[in-house]
């Protein structure tokens, strides 16, 4: 028993040992602006600018950087230290996003991407490539996921389904966004450390299948594919179609002052036909024959690529959005190969003020409600004492 526990020991000490930690952010002084490159791509971009809200739990902690400005586009990165590659390890991306000026609605990409090493920063934008884009996107009542873009040669692979977010996902709140791929091209997306969704790169994006249908197997002319067929032994009754559907009211009578002569001759309105039972249909069984979907043989594809996890050169993260309301405040970046990694980050940050950003925003709204009825009574009053002034001068 003992040699078990110290196995045990010697295995977790082994994992900690080749826990790699490639890029943290949190933003916590003005030093950010060296570590950062905001991008000039387009004439007239947003403002980043460091905060931590109008109602932070913890000013220190929830400090980050806001798109200032609507209607704008933002673009901003950061380089690693070093360039890593995520072959043969898994790869943990990790970032929080509170939208505190979000109202009914709201609109604004959140994502955060892995970028190239050799990306330039001044001119980062929409066309400059990238690995991995993942984070929220938001517009209206229409658009509410978790983006989570691959590129694969070149081209950006969507995922085949969205990745929703419910409508209490969608709040003002801080909100933490987890992803992690593994080498055997599976990826879980975490909200709030909670999963959200979990599956196949190859099944849930267009990446090259294993197997391709064999061009030259053709369906069977004999094959049977209708699964159901009509019950030869089922007969229309006799009659069946000599009862009309609408048939003259018995219960109608001619109007005492109908003249056939001025008139016409006169005749019953018409009526649903209560024996009617409508258009027959024979019966439906089941077809002995049949022998199920025919599908071709499956070959292995040449183009088939076990590894399109991998990524050989990721040396930078970046924010590149399209804003049409501001107010977004991104924080607590994490990229590394360890997912206990990545929650002790959290525990440290997101975690410690979940709870009380609740308490500090209604702290806010109560303190902005009391100032706005003090403003209104003031305006109240000053327009109460200019009316009293135009009486008094036209009583002179």
């Amino acid at each position: 028993m003992k040699g078990y526990f110290n196995l045990i020991l010697a295995l977790g000490a082994f994992a900690s040992a080749h826990a790699e930690v490639y890029f943290k952010e949190t933003f916590s002084d003005a030093s950010w602006e060296d570590r950062w490159v905001s991008s000039s791509w387009k004439e007239s971009m947003g403002e980043w600018k460091l905060t931590s809200g109008n109602w932070p739990a913890d000013k220190d902690i929830e400090q980050g950087i806001e798109t200032s400005q609507d209607a704008k586009f933002y673009g901003i990165s950061s380089k690693l230290d070093k360039p890593f590659s995520n072959r043969d390890q898994d790869l943990v991306v990790q970032f929080s996003v509170k939208n505190e000026k979000k109202e009914s609605s709201f609109c604004a990409g959140g994502y955060i991407k892995l970028l190239p090493s050799d990306t330039d920063q001044e001119k980062f934008g929409g066309d400059t490539p990238y690995f991995i884009m993942f984070g929220p996107d938001l517009c209206g009542y229409d658009v509410s996921r978790i983006h989570l873009i691959f590129n694969y040669k070149g081209d950006n692979l969507l995922k085949n389904s969205d990745i929703k977010l419910e409508y209490g996902d969608k709040d003002e709140f801080t909100h933490l966004y987890t992803l992690v791929v593994k080498p055997d091209n599976t990826y879980t997306v975490y909200f709030d450390l909670e999963e959200k969704a979990s599956g196949s790169l190859p099944e849930e994006w267009d990446f090259p299948a294993k197997t391709i249908d064999d061009p030259d197997d053709k369906k069977p002319e004999d094959w049977v594919d209708e699964e159901m067929i009509a019950d030869p032994d089922d007969v229309k009754p006799e009659g069946w179609d000599d009862i009309p559907e609408m048939i003259p009211d018995p219960d109608a009578e001619k109007p005492e002052d109908w003249d056939d002569e001025d008139d016409g001759e006169w005749e019953a309105p018409m009526i649903d036909n209560p024996e009617y039972k409508g258009e027959w249909e024979q019966k439906m069984i089941k077809n002995p024959d049949y022998k199920g979907e025919w599908s071709p043989a499956q070959l292995d594809n040449p183009e088939y690529d076990p590894n399109v996890y991998a990524f050989d050169d990721i040396g930078a993260v970046g924010f590149e959005l399209w804003v049409v309301n501001s107010g977004s405040i991104f924080d607590n970046i994490f990229v590394g190969n360890s997912l206990e990694e990545a929650k002790e980050f959290a525990k440290e940050t997101f975690s410690v003020t979940k709870e009380g950003e609740k308490a500090a925003k209604e702290k806010f709204d109560e303190t902005k409600k009391a100032e706005d009825e003090a403003e209104a009574e003031e305006e109240a009053e000053a327009e109460a004492e200019e009316a009293d002034e135009v009486v008094e001068e036209k009583e002179l």
